[in-house]
């Protein structure tokens, strides 16, 4: 249909105007249906009397009654006519546009008004929350609650992960030079009978660690008792302090009685003692691990003993009433039947096993971790540098393997030539650790070298290296003498350092006797001083072989072999006589370099076995020394 003409001709442009006016009224007819509501529309059907129009079979008749609708009855006065029918369509689609737009203003109108009413109810609630803590005298105020907002907010600040954290080892692989001590640690607990275990070693070998990856393999095995939720909980030994009162005893727990220790408000009103179950039960069906157990105080030692033994910790108290229904159920089940506490205990301990309590040694078997070389050192560096994701100067791991002998504090010097590469680099991509950056570290830390390599290649008169144990490091002790002839026969004098302790005098003696029976040279004629370099402690027995052959090497001037390092007690016969701590000894002779270790022959089947690196000899007595000493 053209829009300049009123009248319609039966022909296809006719068939086509026909169709497209028939289309516009539906299309405005299901807009309108969606645009005003159900209920409205028929209400407004029925007010101007539109129920024979609104659905007729005339067009006219239809544009007419939504019209109406559309405009709430402002619209046509009359059914239109071919002169206005499009007409009549425009201003119904105009009617219909504005409703439109009227009920989205409305409809955003509406969502500001429900998100208003919301954020006031939330308002309205915090109000009445803060009046019925006010009005119950609660804790709460204006302060408090800064103070709890501050701590939140510091809570979302964080530093990068401390570094010993990053370079921990993550699988045993990584926790050098303890083999052994791993495979005895996991054959002890990896069993449907897990066993208690004492860790003994020297600090900084990986005993933690290795505690805590036990319990991870542990997990994965289904002959075990550890489940996927199984705890590792760690403490201190010398953080845990204890009331004998039992006011507080965080390892086993303890009862806060309602006057003399203070249990909950509510338990408090009523009179009833409140239990406090510690860590044991913490570790229920995991792993407690207690580092430093040995500086545990000695009647907690035997209270957790009892523990172990009754897997179960009970609770007592003298305000407790069994008969008393108001008792909370848990209450009166940690009162009546304890606290479970079934656990595997692991502790460890720098201390030698015969400082420890023999009732819990009695109890718990027995891992030696094993002191470090500096071949362990070095391989430990070397991993953490990847770790790091730095490049090492040559020489850096063993710089620092001459400072230390503990796989952390190695670490520790890594991370500081680490920092100090990082503020030394210029920007650079890549950071390399150079020997400078370690010397500096050792200077600003003013460390000083553990072992201090000498030359051994020469021999030397009244010169020999014995060997001493303190807790479980081993080291080479110089030990030197010198000889002169008295000024009169007989008056000869034996000096011997103070610092060295009595029984090593008590081994110079003994000395004396066989050295008379070697060489039938009378030591009363000579002023003899013995000394031990460092001023060191030692222990006396066992440097007895090694002072009797450097004072005859003095007597004879008679050149001592520097690459050899002896062990084992004197006796006035001339025999050498077993001696302590030889696994230590010859860890410790490794260290230092030395290439030939003598042991007494008694001592054979102490000598750690897989070495590649040390030779160890036996011998009986003094005579054999001497061969293989000159």
């Amino acid at each position: 249909m053209n829009s300049n003409t009123n009248s319609f001709k039966i022909d296809n442009d006719e068939i086509r105007a026909t169709i497209s006016i028939e289309v516009q009224v539906k299309v405005m007819y299901d807009a309108a249906k969606k645009v005003i509501d159900e209920g409205i529309f028929r209400s407004r059907v029925v007010k101007y009397k539109l129920q024979k129009y609104i659905n007729s079979e005339n067009i006219y008749e239809r544009v007419y009654a939504l019209n109406k609708v559309v405009s709430n009855g402002k619209g046509l006065k009359e059914i239109p006519n071919e002169k206005n029918l499009l007409l009549a369509i425009e201003e119904t689609s105009r009617y219909l546009s504005e409703e439109v737009a009227r009920r989205y203003v409305q409809n955003n109108i509406e969502k500001d008004v429900e998100q208003l009413l919301i954020e006031r109810q939330e308002k309205y609630m915090d109000e009445v929350r803060m009046g019925i803590i006010k009005k119950k005298k609660g804790p709460e105020n204006a302060r408090t609650l800064k103070k709890y907002a501050d701590l939140e907010t510091l809570d979302t600040k964080s530093l990068s992960k401390d570094v010993l954290s990053i370079l921990r080892p993550q699988s045993f692989d990584e926790i050098v030079g303890q083999e052994r001590a791993i495979k005895a640690l996991i054959s002890k607990i990896a069993t449907p009978y897990p066993q208690n275990i004492i860790l003994y070693g020297p600090p900084g070998v990986g005993k933690t660690t290795a505690a805590r990856l036990a319990l991870e393999e542990c997990k994965k095995l289904k002959f075990t008792p550890f489940e996927e939720d199984s705890k590792f909980i760690e403490v201190d030994g010398t953080t845990l302090r204890w009331d004998p009162r039992e006011i507080t005893n965080p390892l086993l727990g303890s009862v806060h009685d309602p006057i003399y220790q203070g249990s909950r408000r509510d338990l408090a009103e009523t009179g009833i003692p409140e239990p406090k179950p510690g860590l044991v039960t913490d570790a229920h069906g995991g792993v407690l691990f207690i580092d430093e157990i040995g500086e545990l105080d000695q009647t907690l030692q035997n209270k957790l003993l009892k523990v172990l033994e009754d897997k179960r910790v009970e609770f007592s108290s003298s305000y407790y009433d069994p008969d008393d229904d108001t008792v909370p159920a848990y209450i009166k089940y940690l009162f009546d039947k304890g606290a479970p506490a079934d656990f595997v205990l692991i502790g460890a301990t720098t201390r030698s096993p015969g400082e420890m309590s023999p009732a819990l040694r009695s109890r718990c078997t027995a891992v030696y971790f094993e002191p470090l070389n500096k071949a362990h050192i070095e391989n430990i560096v070397e991993n953490a540098a990847e770790r790091l994701k730095v490049t090492l100067d040559d020489g850096v791991a063993e710089l620092i393997s001459r400072y230390t002998i503990e796989g952390r504090k190695a670490v520790n010097i890594l991370a500081d030539a680490y920092g100090n590469a990082l503020y030394n680099n210029d920007d650079k991509e890549e950071v390399e650790i150079t020997l400078e950056n370690v010397k500096e570290v050792i200077s600003i830390g003013r460390m000083v070298p553990y072992e201090k390599n000498e030359s051994m290649e020469q021999k030397e008169v009244g010169e020999i290296n014995g060997l001493g144990v303190s807790g479980y490091m081993g080291s080479a002790l110089k030990i030197e003498a010198t000889t002169f002839e008295a000024k009169k026969e007989g008056t000869g004098s034996i000096r011997f350092n103070d610092t060295a302790g009595s029984m090593a005098k008590d081994s110079v003696f003994n000395a004396a006797a066989v050295i008379r029976k070697v060489t039938d040279i009378d030591i009363k004629n000579y002023d003899i001083h013995v000394n031990v370099v460092g001023g060191g402690n030692i222990d006396g027995p066992s440097a007895g072989a090694a002072i009797t052959v450097c004072i005859i090497s003095a007597l004879l001037n008679k050149p001592l072999r520097q690459d050899i390092a002896i062990t084992g007690e004197i006796s006035l016969k001339g025999k050498v006589k077993p001696v302590g701590g030889i696994f230590e000894k010859i860890y410790g002779a490794r260290r230092k370099g030395i290439k030939t270790v003598i042991v007494p022959k008694d001592n054979e089947k102490e000598i750690p076995t897989g070495l590649d690196d040390i030779e160890v000899l036996t011998v009986s007595t003094i005579e054999e020394l001497m061969e293989l000493v000159f």
